[in-house]
């Protein structure tokens, strides 16, 4: 194995963290609501819980990784990472697995920014979008393997089984990391860490037209894919009365479609340019979506039609999200740790606020999901729209 595909095994399995900390515990989510005497809506609060520790921590490690370098925060945020996934699968109380859950994903997510931060320290935004590319393949192994594994160690083993098993993958992780990762950015005094100059600084990454256009427009339809968690065992474990295991199946089919468009991107990157993909992918994302409000509104859909529906409409995120993250982080050279956590921050936070809309709204029928995945994927495709007009030029790295 060659040094560059070790470094992107490495890095995707890092953004593969979160990932599997979110897909793992789905199919054990009536199992926890029986251990904790409650119902599958307050257990899916540690979901919610879960996004917003990943929004607000992005935050806290973009500085501390350009201050720093890449790998100390990194390994600091695994430690708490590690440190909260023990303490999960000991609570007692679904309270108490809220407040964890929230600290496993302040630690997780410096995993995710990290690896996307790298990914701009040693490669070229054209090149970073085929390697996004590929790290969404590696990622890709999370839906297609999480919520299945989770569903058969929570069933023999309980549902603490899943944090246990996260507690030693990322155990290895990082290991892995401290031996073999390279640092691709070494500390720099430059970077001052009082909270004045960091919000200038966050100001300045999303004042930036290029980033606010395409990292808001790749954020919003994003967020369909949060829906989509949010709401999925509802949907096929209540409304459709499947069993843990077939969810699981149902669940890999789907993300299959997430990951093979996103290598798809490697192909498409030959013949047209990453904002071409980018305004075909939401296009396509505002007509799935719609059909799928149609289909729903008018109760014409089974279980097989969801699923056909889901298939395409995931595949249209496995294109535009990595188009949309190489070009929101093109301007950004020196400050590439922050722009990552600014990048990852809009993702998680409007991804988070869209999740919860699905608890708000009470969205336990297909019709109301169907109209958040409307209102999402034109939200995008109107920003990409309106956003291009300040864009001048191409894209120039800076």
């Amino acid at each position: 194995m060659n040094k560059r595909t070790s470094l992107i095994l490495i890095l995707g399995s890092l953004t593969a963290l979160s990932p599997f900390s979110i897909d793992m515990y789905l199919s054990a989510f009536p199992l926890m609501a029986q251990y904790f005497q409650t119902d599958v809506a307050q257990v899916s609060i540690t979901l919610s819980s879960y996004f917003i520790g990943l929004a607000s921590g992005q935050l806290f490690y973009g500085p501390l990784m350009d201050r720093f370098g890449r790998k100390r925060p990194l390994i600091i945020g695994l430690l708490i990472y590690i440190f909260a996934s023990i303490c999960c699968g000991f609570a007692n109380s679904i309270e108490t697995l809220i407040v964890l859950r929230f600290i496993q994903a302040v630690g997780g997510c410096a995993a995710s920014v990290g690896a996307f931060a790298m990914v701009r320290d040693l490669f070229e935004p054209r090149e970073s979008a085929k390697i996004l590319s590929l790290l969404i393949l590696i990622l890709g192994v999370s839906p297609l393997l999480a919520p299945t594994v989770g569903g058969y160690l929570s069933i023999y083993m309980g549902w603490q089984s899943v944090f246990a098993a996260l507690a030693i993958g990322s155990s290895l992780l990082l290991f892995v990391v401290m031996k073999f990762l390279p640092e691709s950015h070494h500390a720099d005094k430059s970077h001052v860490l009082r909270p004045l100059p960091i919000i200038k600084n966050y100001f300045s990454i999303i004042s930036e037209p290029l980033f606010s256009t395409y990292a808001l427009a790749g954020a919003v339809g994003f967020s369909g894919l949060f829906v989509y968690l949010a709401a999925s065992p509802t949907i096929f474990m209540e409304v459709f009365k499947v069993s843990e295991q077939v969810y699981g199946w149902i669940f890999a089919f789907i993300a299959m479609g997430m990951v093979g468009t996103s290598q798809l991107n490697v192909v498409l990157l030959k013949k047209f340019s990453n904002e071409q993909i980018l305004q075909g992918a939401l296009l396509l994302l505002v007509l799935t979506s719609t059909i799928f409000l149609i289909c729903a509104f008018n109760d014409w859909y089974n279980v097989y039609g969801v699923v056909i529906t889901m298939f395409i409409y995931l595949s249209s995120i496995g294109l535009s999200n990595p188009n949309a993250a190489a070009l929101a982080m093109a301007p950004f050279a020196k400050k590439a740790g922050s722009a990552a956590a600014m990048l990852g921050f809009l993702q998680m936070a409007i991804g988070s606020l869209a999740s919860v809309m699905v608890g708000v709204l009470k969205a336990q029928q297909l019709a109301p999901i169907g109209a958040i995945f409307v209102s999402t994927s034109a939200l995008a495709f109107m920003i990409l729209l309106l956003g291009s007009k300040r864009i001048a030029g191409r894209v120039v790295e800076s």
